[in-house]
């Protein structure tokens, strides 16, 4: 039998069979994707992304880039994966998402220490050590069964969920390309966003359709349990005429080519596949019936005879009170052999699943070797996001990495990217002596991991390095 069962072959789960199989740990890695399938699912490939193709901004004094980096320089396989299978997308790191999927899946099963077994878990199995990463469209019998096992061993604990949502593809040949044009806001790097200009009337027209537009029925959406980054596009016109227009819809730093004018509002695609055949509408995860979105977003003029690859959709995402059970290692109170990765765990996004994923592989690992290790660096993003959802609050909620959740620092920054510039040196400063001092000594001799992890290290200071000259030079 192998050493460790992991639940969910999706970010998480993938990312953790990797990184233990790296390690030398046999695997068992249980998805029940290919038994029974959920509407949101469009392939067989495990690691499917079901809403966006972004793993958002590349830059290092970001949130979502500072998450990156540490992610990556803890050896993480799946971002390395992503990297080779990137579209273009601006500063933001996209990629096709069959491309990635499938990569993913052939590493997992070109890996020989890992046993990929497709079928439907219903509840633990008697085993040393375990990681549920089963993610935010768990099996509810599974779901049942986990929550009795916690409870049993004196873990208090309790489900809850959102509504998340996934925005439309359209097939790029089905635009009309002489109202659409290529740019980046302020035309930074490659013109990797295709805009869809509107003017004034057109978007009043667009506005009234959007805002009366009949939604499909979700069961419980009444209680407006939203998650606020996937908030769908009606919902965000319905709070006020401007409000798309400071949102999805902002035409700042756009200029349309054939008017030599800012639009009175623009849509923005971004590319979907690296055949540029599929643009996916950023900002336009949506709740509307099928047929309305056809009507209601051919109402663009850009997208009047556009071809729709796949309407979007919402679905529910559930979560567990993890504040109640879980430890730093990720592994759980009076449970020591069960640790938990992705997003069940409240952290929100697919950087913060994968990051998730790779630091319980090593807390197995590390467990492995006879020794618990502590908590990651407080300054870290993971290490901030890991604190937020093990320590008890009022109205536990899902959180994605963000500045906010950081300790404060010591000197006051007005200027935001020097603020994030200096959370990343931080970062990448205690986060590399800790990887030095408590991690890799449990290394295999030799190991690849470590190697890969010290390459990751002096990237991300080369890039903050690169990042403080192009300022000092503007």
């Amino acid at each position: 039998m192998s050493e460790v069962i992991i639940y969910g072959g999706g970010l998480a789960g993938c990312e953790a069979a990797l990184t233990l199989a790296e390690l030398g740990v046999t695997v068992d890695l249980i998805e029940e994707k290919f038994t029974s399938p959920k509407v949101v699912y469009t392939s067989n490939y495990l690691a499917e992304l079901v809403c966006s193709n972004s793993l958002k901004a590349k830059r290092p004094y970001v949130a979502s880039g500072m998450l990156k980096a540490e992610a990556t320089a803890l050896g993480s396989r799946l971002l390395e994966i992503a990297q080779n299978c990137q579209v273009e997308a601006g500063g933001a790191l996209a990629v096709d998402r069959t491309a990635f999927s499938a990569a993913v899946t052939e590493a997992i099963k070109q890996e020989k220490l890992i046993n990929l077994r497709s079928e439907k878990a219903t509840e633990l199995t008697e085993h040393d050590y375990q990681i549920v990463a089963t993610g935010p469209l768990s099996d509810g019998k599974f779901l049942d069964n986990l929550q009795l096992s916690l409870k049993k061993a004196g873990n208090d604990t309790a489900q809850a969920y959102f509504f998340d949502a996934q925005a439309p593809l359209v097939e790029k040949d089905s635009l009309d390309m002489e109202r659409a044009f290529y740019m980046s806001r302020y035309e930074r790097g490659e013109a990797a966003y295709l805009n869809c200009p509107m003017t004034k009337e057109e978007y009043d027209i667009f506005y009234d359709a959007l805002v009366n537009a009949e939604r499909a029925e979700v069961h419980d959406f009444e209680k407006k349990l939203l998650f606020q980054g996937c908030m769908p596009v009606e919902q965000i016109a319905l709070t006020g005429y401007k409000s798309l227009l400071f949102g999805p819809l902002k035409p700042v730093g756009l200029i349309d080519p054939h008017t030599g004018k800012r639009p009175y509002a623009c849509v923005q695609l971004r590319q979907d596949n690296s055949a540029r055949t599929l643009y996916n509408m950023v900002g336009f995860q949506t709740q509307l019936k099928w047929s309305e979105q056809k009507r209601v977003f051919s109402l663009i003029p850009a997208l009047k005879q556009a071809e729709f690859s796949r309407y979007g959709v919402m679905h529910r995402n559930t979560y567990l009170h993890s504040p109640a059970f879980l430890q730093p290692d990720l592994s759980t109170k009076n449970l020591p052999y069960l640790f938990f990765a992705g997003q069940i765990t409240g952290m929100e996004g697919y950087v913060p699943a994968i990051s998730s994923g790779i630091w319980a592989a090593i807390s197995v690992y590390m467990r492995l070797q006879g020794k618990k290790n502590p908590p990651l660096p407080p300054v870290t993003m993971l290490g901030s996001l890991i604190s937020y959802v093990t320590h008890e609050q009022k109205d536990f909620q899902p959180m994605t990495a963000n500045m906010g959740i950081l300790p404060a620092l010591a000197q006051t920054y007005r200027d935001k990217k020097l603020k994030g510039m200096s959370y990343s040196a931080l970062s990448l400063e205690h986060l590399s002596k800790y990887l030095q001092e408590e991690i890799q000594p449990y290394f295999p001799a030799n190991s690849s991991m470590a190697k890969r992890q010290n390459c990751a290290l002096a990237a991300w200071k080369k890039a903050l390095v690169a990042e403080r000259e192009a300022g000092t030079a503007e």
